[in-house]
């Protein structure tokens, strides 16, 4: 039997999008919230796993953005760290502090400043991420293909390609030579699917303000910086994949969103009494009811579990998807749906290894605990495995890792579709499967494996093939919903950032606000904004 509810702002889903704009109704309105979320997690990607002691950040999450209003929500959250953390102390190392913030070793709800150190991996070679013009780089591809890589990339600068695909973006910012070596390979990896298959709106939201030429302009930049500069004035003017510095809660992403989910149950029971739940883990929603062009409600559980949650106002963060496929109660236009039910997705599996060490030694200037590489994550560019990225979570931070000067905790990143070859192998063969394929490429030795955990992620990207062409078919049909708001990465089918997200759970909020049903300005979120990364 169906229990009912009556809130006034239903909000789907508790990520980043979905508990931002549950603070914002929370502290800017008297309208009562309830976040649902299907899982017994918080913060959606952007959640911090724990395996015996050592955490794992799925994705990779840098706590960075040209938005002050998002900035100063994260360090409102979590102040910025007002003396050195383990590692900083360990290399006697300066960073950036915060004389009245608290101090990471004795206080948890702090974020840290950390060195933004990516590169990637290839002939069994580091490079620069972004590619660089450095003497090494040069080295280490060999004069061949530096020669051919200077000529394709004149090439590409001479005769620019009409941006049909991500392959034409790629290829008019580093030529033919480069996109080969560096792109093509990779990006089959992370979406399945060749370049040419690709939109090049991926390209232009994610990277369009990246090329060969700014990442000479940058390194010319950086040779007349300042150390420690303002994590919010200055580092606003570089791209965001050419930061330098970025900051991170002192146990991971997720950490951030459980503080924040328990700020929400706090106030939310100050306000609207003891017994007000706020946020509802377990709550998958599986029925959607329309009536009259609005959301009535939406039905939540299976079985005796089920509950009927009414509202004024729904924000979603679900896949739309998920969310359209959910709808009865109307007939949804035969364009949209089938728009909707075309949308691909690109699902993630993590495996977490506890290793005496790395294979692969330090031969940069930085200082590390145990001598290890500084990189955060690596692309593995290597064509003769699977594996993506490897992230180092003793760089994140240095409290990620239980034993931090004695062991080194990674994450191997594999990109698949659900239900496919490595989706369906068991937890034990793709962790061997994960082990052999790093000793493959010379990274590890097998014998250095302490630990290990396999962690399954579902629609973690959303795709831009399929009918992601005809995206805006299904985008006008939304908009007749109108006490419907899209917001974050899955909600409106956008490779969003997480500052983006929020960023649209902020604009939803204000749409509220204003009683304007008019989502314009929340599509246009990471679209056309002084936020967008290409500022």
């Amino acid at each position: 039997m169906e229990q009912n509810e009556s809130h006034d702002v239903v909000i789907i889903g508790a990520g980043p999008a979905g508990l931002t704009a549950a603070y914002e109704i929370l502290t800017k309105t008297d309208l009562r919230p309830v976040v649902l979320e299907a899982s017994n997690e918080i913060g959606g990607i952007s959640r911090t796993v724990e395996h015996h002691g050592n955490r794992m950040d799925l994705g990779g999450h840098r706590f960075f953005s040209k938005s002050d209003v998002v900035m100063d929500f994260w360090k409102n959250r979590m102040p910025l760290q007002g003396m050195p953390a383990r590692d900083d102390l360990l290399l006697c190392r300066e960073v950036l502090l915060d004389a009245d913030g608290p101090d990471p070793e004795k206080e948890d709800r702090v974020m840290l400043v950390r060195r933004r150190v990516s590169r990637i991996y290839y002939l069994r070679k580091f490079f620069d991420y972004p590619i660089s013009m450095k003497p090494a780089t040069f080295l280490n591809m060999g004069f061949g293909r530096t020669f051919c890589a200077g000529v394709g990339y004149l090439w590409s600068v001479a005769f620019k390609r009409k941006e049909n695909t991500l392959r034409d973006f790629m290829i008019n910012r580093f030529g033919v030579p480069l996109y080969k070596m560096f792109f093509e390979d990779y990006t089959r990896k992370v979406w399945g699917r060749d370049p040419k298959e690709i939109s090049a709106s991926w390209g232009k939201q994610r990277i369009r303000g990246i090329s060969l030429t700014k990442a000479l302009l940058a390194a010319c930049r950086n040779l007349f910086r300042r150390k420690n500069r303002d994590m919010g004035i200055e580092q606003k003017k570089v791209e965001t994949s050419l930061i330098e510095q970025f900051l991170y809660p002192k146990k991971g992403p997720g950490q951030l969103w459980e503080t924040v989910a328990e700020d929400l149950c706090r106030m939310a029971k100050e306000k609207f009494g003891e017994s007000y739940e706020v946020v509802r883990k377990d709550a998958p929603v599986t029925k959607i009811r329309l009536r009259d062009g609005k959301i009535e409600s939406v039905l939540t559980g299976i079985g005796e579990s089920k509950k009927d949650f009414t509202a004024r106002y729904f924000i979603s963060s679900m896949p739309v998807k998920d969310l359209v496929l959910s709808f009865c109660g109307e007939s949804i236009p035969e364009d949209a749906f089938e728009v909707a039910a075309g949308l691909p997705y690109r699902d993630f599996i993590t495996v977490g290894l506890l290793l005496k060490k790395l294979k692969i030694q330090n031969t940069t200037a930085m200082k590390t605990v145990g001598n290890i590489v500084p990189d955060c994550w690596i692309y593995i560019q290597e064509r003769d495995v699977r594996l993506g990225r490897l992230q180092i979570f003793n760089n994140w931070s240095p409290y990620m890792a239980t034993d931090l000067e004695n062991s080194v905790w990674i994450g191997l990143e594999y990109f698949c579709n659900e239900g496919d070859e490595l989706w369906s192998m068991s937890d034990a063969k793709f962790i061997d499967f994960a082990i052999t394929e790093l000793c493959k490429i010379q990274l590890i030795d097998r014998d250095a494996v302490l630990d290990s955990i396999r962690v399954k992620v579902p629609k973690a990207y959303p795709a831009y093939f399929g009918t992601y062409e005809q995206f805006d078919v299904l985008r006008k049909y939304l908009d007749t919903i109108g006490n419907l708001y899209c917001v974050g990465r899955n909600g409106q089918h956008r490779y969003n950032n997480m500052d983006h997200s929020m960023l649209t759970a902020i604009e939803a909020v204000q749409q509220i606000l204003r009683g304007s049903e008019d989502k314009t300005s929340l599509w246009n979120v990471n679209a056309d904004q002084e936020y967008h990364e290409s500022k």
